[in-house]
């Protein structure tokens, strides 16, 4: 089973609608409307922590979700999942240099873990205006993607199940989200 942690966004049921077209069904518990102990005992599978429109410190159960079962089962946060996942873990979580909302990026990556089999660069939609600041990335994390400015896109944990990715790939300009999604399925 496939819990997504609902942030209060509008495009978690766009990941929700992927997954479901990937052969998932997502069961859907806003962020502060489960608790550690009903996660434990609904056991899922995989874990996703859905982007949102706030930061981490205001993401309800987000960060205590990627600390309590980030060893444990494999987590993928997006947006700000993926900030949270940044914070959990040590590093920085910033305003950007610049706002990127609705706009696309090409994303370099090195074809690890959920970006397995997909051509870099590819293009992907951003809609953000917070970032994990590379210079306090912890060392336990691992930069997995990047746009060519240098931004942080894709991260990984180097012993834990746990990615994040800053952009969308739930949007209709991401050209392989889909794919993406569903290498998660599979790590």
């Amino acid at each position: 089973m496939l819990l997504v942690i609902d942030n209060y966004d509008s495009f978690t049921y766009n990941l929700v609608q992927y997954f479901g077209e990937l052969g998932e069904d997502p069961v859907v518990r806003r962020n502060d409307e489960i608790t550690l102990e009903e996660i434990a005992a609904m056991n899922p599978d995989r874990i996703v922590v859905s982007p949102g429109p706030c930061t981490p410190t205001e993401a309800g159960i987000s960060c205590a979700v990627i600390e309590e079962f980030g060893p444990k089962k494999p987590i993928l946060g997006v947006c700000l999942g993926h900030q949270s996942i940044g914070q959990v873990y040590g590093g920085d979580v910033v305003r950007a240099g610049r706002l990127m909302h609705g706009k696309t990026s090409p994303i370099l990556h090195h074809g690890e873990n959920v970006f397995a089999g997909l051509p870099s660069p590819f293009e992907a939609t951003r809609y953000h205006s917070l970032l994990v600041k590379r210079e306090t990335l912890p060392e336990c994390l691992r930069i997995t993607a990047e746009t060519a400015e240098g931004e942080i896109m894709g991260l990984a944990h180097k012993e834990y199940p746990v990615y994040g990715v800053q952009f969308h790939p739930e949007s209709i300009l991401t050209s392989e989200g889909k794919r993406l999604l569903g290498n998660f399925l599979t790590l």
